[in-house]
């Protein structure tokens, strides 16, 4: 599934804010209102682009514990394991991994009461064999925007 190199311009403008409207895109790059909203369109028509949302600070919203937690599971219940997990609201992230945890997962908690709670709620899952739960201490760089190319 290619794009074009006006397709990767929209995808930056978007990517830096996508607030903007197609009005505002159409004379940044130059084109017609009529061509952005079509070439915006498709995008979304592709799932390229799969919404819109707004990036928050979790931090300043109480969510002071990032967690990454592996998980062991046994052979044959992963799938069902990870669409369990992903329903958690908390849940950032869920990764299918090669080495010796089958699923990552990374979560914000507001405390280490919450985070505890979690991870019991794992451990009680049919086939969860083990978790190893890590604790960020510091966040470097903490964005899911790829910078298309």
């Amino acid at each position: 599934m290619s794009i074009d190199e006006r397709d990767v311009q929209i995808l930056k403008h978007l990517l830096t804010d996508a607030r903007q409207s197609a009005r505002q895109l159409s004379h940044r790059l130059g084109v017609s209102t009529v061509t952005m909203i079509s070439k915006i369109k498709k995008l979304e028509e592709r799932k390229i682009i799969q919404g819109y949302s707004a990036r928050l600070d979790h931090e300043l919203l109480g969510y002071d514990i990032t967690a990454i937690i592996d998980i062991k599971t046994t052979k044959g219940r992963m799938l069902e394991i990870e669409s369990e997990i992903a329903k958690y609201d908390n849940v950032i992230a869920v990764y299918d991994v090669t080495g010796d945890a089958d699923t990552v997962v990374i979560a914000k908690f507001k405390n280490r009461k919450s985070l505890s709670i979690f991870v019991k709620k794992i451990t009680t899952i049919p086939n969860v064999e083990n978790t190893i739960t890590h604790i960020v201490l510091n966040t470097i760089k903490e964005d899911n925007r790829l910078n298309v190319e």
